[in-house]
C-alpha cells in the first residue's frame, strides 16, 4: 500500500509502476440499469470469461467474447460476426471484475463504447440476470 501526499508525486508513481493513467474504470451504472438497457436493445451483456467457464454457465442473452481473443488482436470483422457493433454499448463481464477491465482497454481503442462491470458472473445471478438454459 502506498501513501501519496501530492498529485504530482501520484502521477510520478503511476507512471513508474506501470498503471496507465487512461485505464478503463468499472461503471457506476447499476445492476437494474444494465438490465434495462439490454433489454432496451441499447446495449449487449458481453462475457468475457474463456469457453470452459462460459460452457460451465453463462447469463441468457450474453455474447462470449474471450478476453484471450482479444488479446490475440480480434478484428472488427469478428466482433461484428458475434454481433457486437459500435453502435451499442458494451456491457462487459466477467468473474470478479478485472478481465473486463483488460477487454474493455482493448474495445475502447477500437472505438466501442464500453462498460465494464465490476460485478462478476455469479453476482449478476444473485441480482436477478437469468442463467441460460
Amino acid at each position: 500500500m502506498r501513501t501519496v501526499i501530492h498529485t504530482g508525486l501520484t502521477l510520478s508513481l503511476m507512471m513508474l509502476l506501470g498503471t496507465p493513467l487512461d485505464a478503463a474504470e468499472h461503471t457506476r451504472d447499476s445492476p437494474a440499469t444494465v438490465q434495462k438497457t439490454v433489454a432496451s436493445g441499447q446495449a449487449v451483456l458481453v462475457d468475457v470469461r474463456e469457453q470452459s467457464e462460459w460452457d460451465d454457465g453463462h447469463i441468457q442473452g450474453a455474447v462470449l467474447l474471450p478476453l484471450s481473443l482479444l488479446e490475440d488482436n480480434v478484428t472488427v470483422a469478428q466482433l461484428s460476426a458475434r454481433q457486437i457493433g459500435k453502435e451499442k454499448v458494451l456491457y462487459l463481464h466477467c468473474g470478479s471484475g478485472r478481465r473486463c477491465l483488460k477487454a474493455a482497454a482493448v474495445l475502447e481503442k477500437m472505438g466501442y463504447q464500453v462498460q465494464p462491470l465490476k460485478p462478476g458472473y455469479r453476482d449478476l445471478l444473485r441480482a436477478g440476470f437469468p442463467a441460460a438454459k
